[in-house]
């Protein structure tokens, strides 16, 4: 075998193999939550959500915003965060619990488990602009709002992470003029630009009703003014 078919046939293989690395590093994220999905699917069949309306998705700082309804009203919001979820089980699942409902806005609150999880800023980003991506294909006119991941006491440690991850994200936002950053964090820090303890539950981490009564100040009336502007 002369030297040029040796290495065409060389080379391929190579790429191929390395091509395959990568797809298995990209899969070997856990994916969880089924059960929480079925319940919204089932709850989709008994009692639909409007379609054409405002969707919140993310992980539990939205799933345990149990006056969400109540303090948007009369804004038609609903909510599909669930568990502890990483962006990239949101993306996964986004055929089923985002894509079908047709929102004419999403607000996205979730990469916080991803820091906890060993995830960079780099992997977080990409897995929301995947996200955008894909809403944009299927949904040229919906607006996203990124909402800031939280700097939690419970992750002071990752603090540069969450940075990272929320400037990248900021910065990806800035254009594109149907995406927007909603930071909530200036909220969760008092005059002194310490945490608000008050604020977090005894794990530091998850919120108190409180808490979700300082997000709405802020998160309200960009979607409100967003809602206007799309009808």
């Amino acid at each position: 075998m002369n030297r040029r078919i040796f290495w065409c046939l060389v080379i391929p293989a190579l790429l191929a193999t390395g091509l395959a690395g990568q797809g298995v590093r990209q899969s070997a994220r856990p994916i969880g939550f089924a059960d929480a999905i079925q319940e919204f699917l089932n709850q989709d069949k008994s009692s639909p959500p409007p379609q054409g309306a405002i969707l919140f998705i993310g992980s539990s700082i939205f799933r345990q915003w149990t006056d969400l309804k109540k303090q948007m009203e009369p804004l038609p919001v609903f909510n599909r965060a669930f568990g502890g979820s990483r962006t990239w089980e949101v993306l996964h699942y986004m055929d089923k619990i985002v894509l079908p409902y047709k929102p004419r806005i999403i607000v996205y609150y979730c990469g916080s488990n991803d820091v906890d999880a060993g995830a960079g800023a780099a992997e977080i980003l990409a897995n929301f602009k995947a996200f955008v991506d894909k809403v944009s294909a299927g949904l040229p006119e919906t607006r996203i709002f990124y909402v800031s991941i939280n700097k939690a006491p419970e992750k002071k440690a990752l603090w540069n992470v969450v940075d990272e991850a929320n400037s990248l994200i900021r910065d990806y936002t800035t254009h594109n003029t149907k995406l927007g950053f909603i930071d909530v964090n200036p909220v969760l820090f008092d005059a002194a630009g310490k945490p608000r303890l008050e604020l977090y539950r005894d794990d530091l981490l998850h919120f108190y009703p409180p808490a979700y009564v300082e997000f709405t100040k802020i998160i309200r009336p960009v979607i409100e003014k967003a809602w206007s502007r799309s009808h």
